[in-house]
């Protein structure tokens, strides 16, 4: 503990000691009582900007600051004793490095505190069940992102003093330069980080906008959604960043790349194709996710849309996968959004039903089907005589039933069917299936009736 707080004190006396001393300098300079030395400085920086006209404040500031310490590390080597002033590299004192050690280590209690005051706003936000705090997720997105722009740029500001040191003879300066680069590439990943982050809280909004609605295709809208500005921001960040540390312009590089993009584009027609046919299934919405449809043959439930494809699960259970501009350029049957189901059906009855017998089968099934379940004001049921087939005398029944629910249909259709088949096999009403009648000549009801030919009279033969 006592080399501890004798160290502490030290540091804390060079501390003050260099802040006096530069209260004084900037106290001389307004009383314009400069010293040679300073207008010798101030040529130098002068001329080190002309060489350098691309520095920025940070720049500025840390030279400034490193020759306040040059300046400052003379003086105090006569009260320290000359070690505090001798160099490390290339002209670099040891007070210069502890200084930038120490602006280093500022910045990490900076940081440290900035992600606890984050955290600790983030804890204090109530959670309630079924509802978002968007401030939770705002100050989550911006969490990390601004925790790595506070290092990079507060890295690159504490070690700004250090940078003067290696400028080469041609006014050049690799050190600096990189640096600058990562900086400033720290700064983009940064900010593009952020945006990244920020769909998120995009995401969420939509997802409750979604489920707000009854289309199913809003649930998928706001994922492919969500992913295009993600894969979006993607881009963007690496077109800014090769442009960062290469210098290159992109915007004349895409340029000459016309004749390429348009082989790519070819190429990539129907993926293209494909990926329009996306945006009309979901704008346009034919259907919805779950319901059943009929499209090319395949009969089945819509699983996913995707980018590129639809799935459908078939009602064999197997999958069928569709490309997305073959379901918007073809015919499609939405059976799920039909109001209500229809019942088309022939009974037929032999030919030897009397009148009287056809009647009462009319009047049998009218009665049968008349108010029935699943029966529409709009749609009453239709029962009719309607024809002769080859083998039967054919009635015809229509009737729909609402709602379009399969199964509850199908047990309705039981029990009328048996209902039918009881009330016809009470009235000794045959029903007719495939037959064959051959009718002979002579029989009872036909008899055969011969016509001469001839004039004169024939006589049997005597015997």
């Amino acid at each position: 503990m006592t080399v501890f707080n004798t160290m502490t004190r030290f540091i804390l006396s060079v501390m003050v000691f260099f802040l006096l001393s530069v209260h004084m300098e900037i106290a001389d300079a307004q009383t314009n009582t400069t010293t040679a030395d300073q207008t010798q400085t101030a040529q130098e920086s002068v001329q080190a900007e002309e060489n350098k006209p691309d520095i920025g404040p940070i720049d500025q500031a840390g030279s400034q600051v490193g020759k306040t310490i040059d300046r400052f590390g003379a003086k105090a080597s006569d009260r320290f004793g000359g070690w505090i002033n001798s160099k490390v590299y290339d002209g670099i004192s040891w007070l210069k490095i502890l200084f930038c050690m120490l602006l280093v280590f500022m910045v990490v209690i900076v940081e440290r505190i900035v992600r606890w005051v984050i955290v600790r706003k983030m804890d204090a936000i109530p959670q309630v069940d079924g509802k978002i705090s968007w401030l939770r997720l705002i100050l989550r997105a911006v969490l990390r992102p601004l925790s790595l722009l506070i290092w990079v740029y507060g890295i690159y500001g504490a070690l700004s003093p250090l940078y003067v040191h290696f400028k080469a003879a041609d006014g050049s300066n690799l050190v600096h330069l990189v640096f600058q680069k990562t900086a400033s590439a720290g700064v983009i990943l940064a900010s593009f980080w952020f945006i990244y982050q920020f769909v998120n809280v995009v995401d969420v909004r939509l997802s409750q906008w979604a489920k707000t609605t009854e289309s199913t295709i809003d649930d998928i809208l706001v994922p492919l959604f969500g992913k295009t500005l993600r894969i979006f921001t993607v881009i963007l960040a690496g077109i800014f960043l090769v442009q960062n540390l290469t210098g290159v312009k992109i915007g004349p590089l895409l340029a000459s790349l016309g004749i390429g993009g348009i082989a790519v584009a070819l190429a990539a027609k129907d993926s293209i194709a494909n990926f329009f046919g996306t945006l009309t299934i979901l704008f346009d919405k034919p259907f919805q996710v779950g319901e059943r449809i009929v499209i090319d043959n395949y009969d089945g439930v819509v699983e996913d849309v995707g980018f590129r494809s639809t799935r459908i699960r078939l009602l064999t259970g197997h999958l069928v996968t569709i490309p997305n501009e073959k379901m918007v350029n073809s015919g499609l049957e939405n059976i799920a959004k039909r109001p209500n189901i229809r019942w088309l059906t022939n009974i037929g009855i032999t030919y030897d039903t009397p009148p009287e017998k056809i009647e009462k089968a009319v009047s049998i099934l009218r009665e049968i089907v008349a108010d029935h379940e699943g029966m529409h004001p709009d749609f009453p049921p239709r029962v009719y005589f309607n024809g002769f087939n080859d083998w039967s005398l054919n009635i015809l029944m229509v009737i729909w039933y609402h709602p379009p629910e399969y199964w509850q249909f199908q047990e309705w259709v039981q029990r009328t069917c048996l209902e039918i088949t009881w009330q016809f096999s009470s009235e000794g009403i045959d029903f007719a299936f495939p037959t064959r009648t051959l009718h002979l000549a002579n029989d009872a009801k036909r008899q055969l009736k011969l016509e001469l030919l001839g004039k004169e009279e024939i006589t049997a033969p005597q015997s």
